[in-house]
């Protein structure tokens, strides 16, 4: 949208008034009334009047330069991002037949008296389809090797409950399994299993902490399965009948056999260590199933904090270049496939016209226009007159009379929209068998628009960059313009050629950290990797700006992993539940990639981690006397103390601090 222009004064005509009132004293002791019937307060107001005018104009003209040479630049306040959620969506019963979802099905959050919906929009068409099993194998410990052999069931007579069959070897080893094959793609379907188990079978175990997974297929050369997250589980660790609810991940087709389908298999598990300490046990006899039916009751689809407007209509042509129309919702998210201008001219097909970024390019007879997402100004191309008098029309002019209708576009985002879990709960579009929705995950990536004071920020950076990334300053610019939402850190080294030549010319290393959602609390590790696709786009972004010589590799740093076990003694006034969390908030937060270091900006690259910095991090901390000692260990990917103490942990260039699992002893 066009730059707003910033109102800077800072003194307003009663400041003025008051700052001289206070003088009065210091100078005429004997004026005594400073009510507004007195003559003398009577020309301080006046003179007030006249500098504020005087203040006014003089202080806008610094800032109003600058922001007019920014609309020169074409700079421009950056949208606002949606938030993005996948919504499930529960059927009211099985149903024998396809259900369809349609895109473009709104749901939304509870409306009340002081806040209104927050609305989301299903991004594609989903169909929740009845699952086709057509294949039940176990996978179990053979007698006459060490290998694992795959033994079929008979999938009619379990539907029937003819018989019952034991579920993994007789003496449940790790990685035996219960394979169910289906012919359909049941890709982010919820499934329900409802089988009768023996009580006599699955004995050994805690009902309440089963020792297996549940996992899916996903057809990729590495990393064949996936773990399935568990909605409900009633049947006792395999013991007693009941129902198995899980969501599936994407799927994909898998060979267990002679059979290349779809599967999900239930898995025996090794315990760790950690577990058994909490009370998970292994099975000494295998679960016996007698009866065993699947069935889909519910699909879980992306959505975006978005209202999609239809066929809008904008007004009709004057036949003059340069008109200007506004939509009647602001601001306007990303326009994708199908969303542009329909120009309908009479006794003619309706004509889609091209959105441009600006019309320095285009010729008289381009279809063409520039929309601002910001204000919902749709502009058309403008006629500027030549050095030789004659009139250059940039862009196509409808012919009078013209109807013009934006085919479709979207409203919504901000921050608004990082909703927490289970807030979307309601379907504002009727769907037949579908009971309600849900959010189980919290919604993310939601920004809002840029401010005028960020912006005129960014425009020093934009004008060195000009679009090329030659110093380690424009390729870190470069990448969060490229990906605002999905990174939040970003560096780049430029290795210098040493003298034993290993390093390669033009090799350029730009090391990025995604954006979190809660970037304070402990970070799982496999969360600090960049999603493929956000890779995959941030390599075109920079491929397309870097020089030809550049080689340019897009990684995450290294993390070097830490954990820590502090000793202290609390006050015997708080509870020490309270104390262990403020304890491992800090250490969570300084230990951090995103939110560590001195300065709360991520843990600086290349910074060696000293025991004096995490004994300064934890001073001061309410509820605790003293704290005794602090022992920092350097250990695996999200592990805890582990090996012995050191006193520091050197970080190379391209690496940051990272925080393990941390412990907390009371004294």
């Amino acid at each position: 949208m066009s730059l707003p222009v910033p109102k800077l004064d800072d003194r307003h005509f009663q400041d003025l008034v008051d700052e001289a009132k206070k003088r009065i004293p210091h100078y005429t002791k004997e004026w005594t009334d400073h009510n507004v019937s007195d003559p003398g307060v009577t020309l301080v107001e006046l003179f007030a009047f006249m500098t504020d005018v005087l203040l006014y104009r003089l202080n806008q003209v610094p800032d109003l330069h600058y922001v007019r040479f920014l609309e020169m630049l074409g700079v421009r306040l950056k949208p606002p991002q949606p938030a993005r959620v996948p919504v499930t969506f529960w059927l009211s019963a099985p149903q024998p037949a396809p259900i369809v979802i349609p895109g473009g099905t709104e749901v939304a959050s509870t409306q009340t008296e002081t806040q209104p919906a927050i609305i989301f929009t299903t991004d594609q068409d989903f169909t929740v389809h009845p699952p086709q099993l057509a294949g039940l194998f176990s996978r179990v410990q053979s007698r006459e090797s060490d290998k694992k052999s795959l033994r079929e069931h008979n999938l009619r007579r379990l539907e029937a409950g003819f018989e019952g069959v034991e579920v993994f070897s007789s003496v449940p080893q790790v990685d035996d399994a219960l394979y169910l094959g289906f012919n359909n793609d049941l890709s982010h379907h919820v499934l329900r299993l409802e089988a009768d188990f023996d009580p006599a079978g699955g004995a050994g175990v805690d009902p309440t902490q089963p020792p297996y997974l549940v996992e899916a297929s996903t057809g990729k050369e590495t990393g064949h399965w996936q773990p399935c997250a568990i909605e409900e589980d009633t049947t006792r660790g395999m013991n007693v009948a009941g129902r198995l609810q899980i969501h599936l991940p994407a799927m994909g087709k898998y060979a267990v056999g002679e059979q290349t389908l779809y599967w999900v298999r239930v898995r025996v598990k090794d315990i760790t260590p950690a577990e058994t300490r909490e009370g998970m046990q292994p099975y000494n006899k295998s679960p016996r199933v007698k009866k065993l039916t699947v069935t889909a009751i519910g699909g879980t689809i992306p959505a975006t904090h978005a209202r999609t407007i239809r066929s809008e209509f904008l007004g009709q042509s004057d036949g003059s270049p340069g008109q200007r129309f506004h939509l009647q919702q602001h601001p306007i998210l990303s326009r994708r496939s199908g969303e542009t201008l329909i120009v309908q001219v009479e006794n003619q097909a309706p004509q889609e016209w091209i959105e441009v970024e600006h019309f320095a390019y285009s010729l008289s007879d381009d279809p063409c226009f520039t929309l601002d997402s910001v204000s919902g100004e749709l502009r058309l191309g403008p006629a500027v007159r030549q050095p030789d008098g004659a009139m250059k029309l940039y862009g196509a002019v409808p012919p009078r009379g013209t109807n013009l209708v934006f085919s479709a576009y979207r409203t919504g985002g901000g921050q608004e929209g990082n909703v927490q879990t289970g807030i979307i709960n309601t379907l504002k579009t009727a769907i037949p068998f579908i009971s309600r929705v849900a959010n189980r995950q919290t919604a993310w990536g939601g920004l809002d628009a840029e401010s005028l004071e960020s912006a005129m920020t960014r425009a020093p950076a934009l004008l060195h960059s000009r679009e090329r990334a030659v110093t380690e300053d424009d390729f870190e610019f470069l990448a969060r313009q490229a990906l605002p939402v999905a990174i939040g850190r970003v560096k780049c080294l430029q290795p210098s050629p040493d003298q034993a030549g290993r390093v390669i010319p033009g090799q350029v290393y730009l090391l990025v950290i995604p954006r979190l959602p809660n970037p304070q609390a402990y970070l799982d590790p496999n969360s600090l990797n960049l999603a493929e696709a956000d890779m995959d786009a941030l390599r075109a972004y920079m491929d397309e700006r870097r020089l030809l010589t550049c080689r340019l590799d897009i990684r995450p740093p290294a993390y070097l992993w830490t954990s820590v076990r502090a000793q202290l003694h609390p006050s015997p006034d708080i509870e020490k539940s309270v104390v262990e969390g403020e304890v491992l908030a800090r250490l969570y937060r300084f230990l951090n990639p995103l939110t560590g270091g001195p300065d709360g900006k991520g843990w600086p690259f290349g910074r060696t981690l000293y025991i004096s910095d995490v004994y300064q991090s934890l001073q001061g901390l309410p509820g605790v006397q003293f704290v005794r000692s602090v022992e920092m260990y350097a250990t695996r990917p999200g592990g805890g103390p582990e090996g012995s103490p050191v006193e520091s942990i050197e970080v190379i260039a391209h690496g940051v601090i990272a925080s393990g699992k941390h412990e907390v002893k009371f004294i």
